[in-house]
């Protein structure tokens, strides 16, 4: 098959938070689209139709009780999510519903065979929301429904999501803590928000083994994060073998994003890029769907996921 890379990126996600001073502000969508265009990358790109999860796709990974406080919260022109430190504003539901939607019609394109990979360029991000909870600046987990739409509409049997966001993934590791059918790895700051992912926490049940953190200090870059996917995460695949592979691409892990303390530079996301292919080329008929998550330094943040992007198309 040609190396086609899908493109997700619904405008309506620069919507979210507009006229709102907030780190995840609209401009992180231009930044990221600019550095693609500037790339040249995003000519050689397959877009993909947006549209909004229903709400039976929401339900495969959040509780009912909860999507109604989430709809009711924004509904009702609050500044930020009860269940949660999430700012919102009126459009917020229709916005985080539209990038879900968006990430599950990226793995339509990946599973129907009409591209290799995907990147989706969404948000809000997903990441921090848990099954029965919104925050960490996520209303729905876009990954999570992702890996676990893959299942049931495809009948995909192994997921492996890989998160180099520098904060932890908490809320993708709670929704799939007991499963064995979907393997989590994350490397993130420590300490830093959420306070989760200590190296110990590794799964419960059925699912124990199919979680595996880890927390490295303020300034840790290339040799840790890099290091951890190439000594640990590969032979950990090897067992695992994969159906599919998705990645929590937080690109706060550079250096010099204003949230996170991490050095890596747009070539160690290339070559974190280039190591999840090979894993999906060994395992997963090489393929992977790219949700965005954080990235709060626009320059960085362009010139980031221009590399990440380069790295899938090669």
């Amino acid at each position: 098959m040609e190396s086609i890379t899908a493109l997700s990126a619904d405008r309506i996600c620069r919507e979210h938070l507009a006229g709102r001073s907030h780190p995840e502000r609209p401009e992180r969508f231009d930044a990221v689209l600019d550095g693609l265009r500037k790339s040249g990358a995003l000519d050689r790109m397959v877009l993909v139709d947006p549209r909004a999860a229903t709400q039976e796709e929401l339900l495969l990974c959040h509780t009912a009780e909860y999507l109604l406080v989430a709809k009711h919260d924004v509904v009702a022109g609050y500044s930020t999510l009860s269940t949660g430190d999430t700012d919102i504003t009126r459009n917020s539901w229709d916005v985080a519903a539209r990038a879900a939607g968006g990430v599950l019609n990226a793995v339509d394109a990946v599973l129907a065979g009409r591209a290799r990979n995907a990147f989706c360029v969404v948000r809000p991000p997903g990441h921090h929301a848990s099954a029965g909870r919104g925050m960490g600046f996520c209303l729905f987990n876009n990954v999570a429904l992702a890996a676990r739409y893959a299942q049931e509409h495809y009948g995909v049997g192994r997921v492996l999501i890989v998160d180099w966001d520098v904060h932890h993934g908490n809320g993708t590791q709670e929704i799939f803590y007991r499963d064995p059918s979907v393997f989590f790895f994350s490397t993130h700051q420590w300490p830093l928000y959420p306070g989760t992912g200590r190296a110990n926490e590794t799964g419960e049940g059925a699912g124990l083994g199919a979680t595996m953190n880890f927390p490295f200090p303020a300034g840790s870059g290339r040799e840790e994060i890099l290091g951890a996917v190439e000594n640990s995460l590969v032979p950990a695949a090897d067992v695992f073998r994969p159906d599919l592979m998705l990645i929590s691409a937080g690109f706060d892990s550079r250096f010099g994003d204003l949230l996170g303390r991490f050095i890596l530079t747009d070539e160690d996301f290339a070559d974190l890029t280039r190591a999840v292919l090979e894993i999906a080329a060994r395992h997963a008929g090489d393929r992977v769907v790219s949700v965005l998550e954080g990235g709060y330094s626009l320059d960085g943040l362009a010139s980031a996921a221009a590399a990440h992007v380069a790295a899938l198309m090669e």
